[in-house]
């Protein structure tokens, strides 16, 4: 199960439970309309209550990833677990974005916006 967040320079998912390609593609969906109808976005991933993911979620991450690869400034991801901080890491070979992860929520979304605050003063 999933739950969206749309702001007009942020998209944020939080995952409860184990991601499905259900919930993925719910995803996709919000981050489609996101890039079609205001340009680049920045994600948060709030990851700390996922229990675990399918295979075909993986591979459709891949597929989204390169498919999207300039659409993304900066990515956020909240996580304690080891294996998916090296998961962030890898991901970063897919897409042009800065790709941070974070273990604070609060840090994560200051990292977020201090990056707006920028663009706003320019």
């Amino acid at each position: 199960m999933i739950s969206t967040e749309n702001t007009e320079k942020m998209v944020a998912l939080t995952v409860f439970g184990e991601f499905t390609l259900a919930d993925y593609k719910e995803f996709e969906d919000v981050v489609n309309y996101h890039i079609q109808f205001e340009g680049q976005v920045d994600l948060l991933f709030d990851l700390r209550q996922m229990v675990g993911f399918t295979l075909d979620v993986a591979w459709e991450e891949i597929k989204f990833s390169r498919q999207h690869a300039g659409d993304f400034r900066r990515i956020a991801v909240l996580t304690e677990d080891q294996w998916l901080t090296w998961s962030a890491w890898v991901s970063q070979l897919f897409v042009t974005a800065d790709v941070r992860v974070f273990d604070d929520e609060d840090e994560a979304r200051a990292w977020l916006a201090a990056d707006e605050a920028a663009e706003a003063a320019q």
